[in-house]
C-alpha cells in the first residue's frame, strides 16, 4: 500500500529516470524523540523507550494507513507515538520542480518537500525498478 511520484508528463514509468520514489504505511515512530519503535518486522514497542509515550489510538482519518487509502488529508505534524510514512527513493530529487503522483495530481516542489516532512523513516533504492 503506498502512493508513487513521478516527474510530471511520466506518471506510471517505474524507470528510476521517472519514477522520484514511493509514500507507504510504515511502522510505529514516537514524533518527540524521532524513533521507530520496531523490535523487529513484526513486532513493536509498546511504548518509547526513551520517553514512555504510549501509542495514540487513530482513526483511518489520521493514521498513515488512512493516508495512503485518501481518508486521512491532514499534514499537521504529529506529536507522541503514532504511525507514521515511509518514503522510498528510487532517483535523487535533483533539479526536478513538477512532481506528479499517480493519481495525477501535481505538486510544486514545497509541496512535495511538505509530503517528505510527513515521512519519518527514508530509503534509498536509487537506479532501481519498484512501485
Amino acid at each position: 500500500m503506498g502512493t508513487n511520484f513521478y516527474i510530471k508528463g511520466h506518471c506510471g514509468n517505474d524507470n528510476p529516470k521517472y519514477h522520484i520514489g514511493k509514500r507507504s504505511a510504515n511502522v510505529l515512530y514516537c514524533w518527540n524523540c524521532n524513533k521507530i519503535l520496531c523490535v523487529d518486522d513484526n513486532s513493536f514497542l509498546k511504548k518509547c523507550p526513551t520517553c514512555g509515550k504510549e501509542q495514540t489510538k487513530e482513526p483511518l482519518s489520521k493514521n498513515a494507513i488512512g493516508r495512503e487509502l485518501g481518508f486521512n488529508n491532514n499534514s499537521q505534524k504529529q506529536k507522541g507515538v503514532t504511525t507514521c510514512c515511509s518514503f522510498t527513493w528510487a532517483r535523487p530529487i535533483g533539479k526536478i520542480k513538477h512532481i506528479v503522483d499517480e493519481y495525477e495530481v501535481e505538486y510544486t516542489l514545497e509541496e512535495f518537500k511538505v509530503i517528505l516532512s510527513e515521512c519519518s523513516v527514508q530509503y534509498e533504492h536509487f537506479n532501481s525498478c519498484f512501485s
